[in-house]
């Protein structure tokens, strides 16, 4: 756990400190769990090992009981490999590798919830490309993640990160908030612009309904990991350029609060609206289901 109640606090208690944000979360971690520095590091660690894991397990013939999930990451990933892809080689990456760790986790495998089931496949999408493109090594990915951390306890503390209390907005909408200020750790940016992406990537997708079909996290959660990707993304890439957030960051998580409050229970993880209401989604309802 992570002790920080604002970004506002977050940045001020660095700055405060004099050490680099990802060393400022992980001796709140520490101090928080009462672990030693070696304990902490070894966990996320592990974390990531698991999210490479889980992309080196995938299979395009794998497909979920449902039927709903299989296949498109090893479909995105030809794609691009033909050489016709409308999106570049990275940004195809990206796209296949939340596809892939999306279906991973609709045929049970084995993910890291980051920081949900449902929004498993933003992070790795985002992190692994990022790290084979550019040779970011483990230490530097680790960091990145405490970075993400950090930012991902004062969203679940301020706001939600249950699909089923703010919408999918707290789930892949908290992903990419997540991997935004991530990315702008990886590129060298400061806390400042890491705040500010994490800010336009909620902003992004404030109102973002969840309505899975039948129930399940795969129709249209899978998909909406690529979506989450490319949010953190193209905030992380703003922020860098030196483009703020005219909202305060916490004022925009705040905002986020308030709009997961006013979603109408039947978006919110109920199955009972949106793309679940549709006759293909009614389909795959339960039986004893009202839609």
């Amino acid at each position: 756990m992570i002790d920080f109640s604002s970004i506002e606090q977050m940045l001020r208690d660095t700055e405060q400190s004099g050490l680099p944000l990802w060393e400022n979360i992980l001796v709140s971690d520490c101090e928080r769990q009462g672990i030693e520095r070696s304990q902490s590091l070894e966990k996320m660690r592990r974390m990531l090992a698991a999210m490479r894991q889980a992309d080196e397990s995938y299979s395009g013939g794998d497909v979920s009981h449902s039927g709903l999930s299989g296949g498109d990451g090893a479909k995105m990933a030809a794609y691009a490999a033909s050489g016709s892809a409308l999106c570049g080689d990275f940004v195809s990456e990206v796209i296949a590798g939340a596809l892939r760790m999306g279906e991973c986790n609709a045929c049970m495998k084995r993910i890291v919830a980051a920081p949900t089931a449902g929004a498993c496949g933003v992070m790795p999408a985002v992190l692994l490309p990022y790290a084979r493109r550019f040779g970011s090594g483990e230490d530097k990915l680790v960091e990145a993640m405490y970075v993400a951390a950090g930012f991902g306890m004062v969203l679940a503390a301020k706001a939600s990160i249950s699909g089923a209390e703010g919408g999918c907005q707290a789930e892949i909408g908290s992903a990419a908030a997540m991997a935004a200020p991530a990315l702008v750790h990886l590129e060298g940016g400061s806390p400042e612009q890491m705040a500010n992406a994490c800010a336009m990537a909620v902003k992004n997708l404030l109102g973002l309904v969840c309505d899975p079909v039948g129930g399940l996290v795969e129709v249209p959660c899978v998909k909406r990991n690529v979506i989450g990707a490319m949010d953190a993304l193209s905030a992380a890439q703003m922020a860098l350029a030196g483009i703020v957030s005219r909202v305060p960051p916490d004022q925009v998580i705040d905002a986020m609060a308030e709009v997961g409050r006013s979603i109408p229970h039947t978006l919110r993880e109920t199955g009972k609206g949106g793309l679940a209401a549709t006759p293909f989604g009614q389909r795959f309802a339960p039986q004893n289901m009202n839609v």
